[in-house]
């Protein structure tokens, strides 16, 4: 008789809370569902975009649910800098080194920094090589901002694009703005990108300074906080002096008709 095939095991993709590098945080348990926190328990070996803090969520993981080996003990591995910065599907990165635990029987997370991993963040080079080679992908549930901001704009939520992040000079910025307003007006499509806290009030004010009046802009900030702000207004009202997000907390951008 063959000798049965050793089991693989399955690469999960494991969302976080969107409270990073957040002065305040959220109880895990209440953006986090139990088979979540339960699963992510159990595994011993990561693939991550920041180890640190790989190591500060599996700690708070282990206030509700005890870890399967101590931090010390376990196997975290970082994707390196140029995927980054390139992205996934520019860099060329061949992910299936990453995975040789899965194939030994091991289940391997997936894990960003904030949110789902994948998504607005790396690893899809990693799901990929795991589709390649076989492994089962299992995507647990969990916050994702670009989702929860959608949801609560008020915009064209049946068609919609997310632009990732736009560009820092002032006047390319412009130049992009208004290509996506021209899209957004002409089809109905809302456009969705994320910026660093540090550059939302520049953001903010090449946005007033670019769209029209009566193009709707939505802004989501803190998600899943106590201290959460989701604004929705054309870019007339904003100008009467409506306040947008602060310069320590992530935030989601919206434009539509």
């Amino acid at each position: 008789m063959n000798a049965p095939q050793p089991r693989q095991g399955c690469l999960f993709l494991v969302p976080t809370p969107l409270d990073f590098a957040c002065t305040e945080q959220a109880p895990i348990a209440d953006v986090l569902p139990t088979k979540t926190l339960a699963t992510a328990a159990g595994i011993q070996h990561w693939v991550c975009e920041n180890a640190k803090s790989t190591r500060a969520f599996l700690k708070r993981v282990g206030e509700t649910h005890p870890l399967i080996a101590p931090l010390a003990e376990q196997s975290i591995t970082e994707l390196p800098r140029h995927v980054h910065k390139k992205g996934d599907h520019q860099s060329g990165f061949d992910g299936k080194p990453l995975l040789t635990a899965a194939l030994q029987g091991h289940d391997v997370g997936l894990i960003s920094e904030a949110g789902m991993p994948a998504v607005a963040d790396p690893g899809s080079s990693v799901v990929r090589a795991a589709h390649d080679l076989g492994i089962a992908v299992v995507p647990l549930v969990g916050p994702v901002s670009l989702l929860l901001a959608l949801a609560a704009s008020g915009l064209n939520g049946q068609n919609f694009a997310f632009v990732g992040y736009l560009p820092q000079d002032a006047g390319e910025r412009t130049a992009r703005l208004k290509q996506l307003e021209s899209l957004a007006l002409k089809t109905g499509q809302t456009q969705l990108w994320i910026e660093t806290p540090y550059r939302n009030a520049a953001m903010l004010s090449g946005l007033l300074q670019s769209l029209n009046a009566n193009t709707r802009l939505a802004i989501a900030s803190g998600l899943t906080l106590p201290s959460a702000s989701i604004q929705s207004h054309t870019v007339a009202q904003w100008k009467k002096g409506r306040q947008g997000p602060d310069g320590h907390t992530p935030a989601v951008y919206a434009i539509g008709p």
